[in-house]
């Protein structure tokens, strides 16, 4: 039972951040979330747990189909598209990864998401009302 209330109390937790959060904000979440998905995924090929492994990496790659779904191809030119080509990379080495229990494919597309991360967050906090993911 505590550890449903636990569960229960995370999300509306989560829930909260959510409704109070820039779309800046939102992004900086979903990186983080995709990165605590993919270590979490690490952890479970290193226990050969299925489960565990199968559960965290369809959840980033769920994070990063609402990420690559954020681009505008139209304003972000060259940029923007040249991200969402990562992305599907990303979300191609992951099912490589998923279907051959293999920690270095998802430990790479941790390596492409931190830098990207990393950048977003450097964005200044005057920017941040006027900046997507494409600026």
């Amino acid at each position: 039972m505590n550890h449903n209330a636990l569960n229960q109390y995370k999300s509306v937790d989560l829930n909260a951040a959510v409704a109070s959060a820039s779309p800046h904000q939102l992004v900086s979440m979903l990186f983080r979330g995709a990165l605590e998905a993919l270590a979490k995924a690490c952890g479970g090929i290193e226990r050969q747990d299925i489960q565990l492994r199968t559960t965290q990496l369809n959840k980033a790659c769920e994070i990063i189909v609402n990420l690559k779904g954020s681009i505008d191809l139209e304003k972000g030119g060259e940029v923007a598209e040249n991200l969402d080509g990562l992305y599907d990379y990303m979300l191609r080495t992951l099912m490589e990864a998923n279907r051959n229990n293999d920690i270095a494919k998802v430990k790479e597309v941790s390596s492409l998401i931190t830098p990207i991360a990393e950048g977003w967050s450097q964005i200044p906090a005057e920017e941040h009302n006027t900046t997507s993911v494409t600026d």
